[in-house]
């Protein structure tokens, strides 16, 4: 089973998509529940952990392979 609940795809966007689509997607889950999102958009380290602090959401981890960024943010 994998560790989170629902994955966004928001490899080629560039900010503030990713941000935008990842609010859109947190809304529909639960509380506790965790949103995987990839993107591609070396911006977005630090634009996701802005998003997670100013939203109270828990970015649970962050990390990169290949070129690609991968954040898992849990629903608060």
């Amino acid at each position: 089973m994998a560790d989170f609940d629902q994955e966004l795809d928001a490899t080629g966007l560039n900010c503030p998509l990713p941000i935008l689509r990842a609010k859109k997607s947190l809304a529909s889950l639960s509380s506790g529940q965790v949103l995987r999102i990839i993107a591609t958009d070396p911006g977005s380290v630090k634009d996701f952990d802005a998003f997670a602090k100013q939203t109270g959401n828990e970015l649970m981890a962050s990390s990169e392979e290949g070129g690609k960024y991968f954040f898992m943010i849990k629903k608060s």
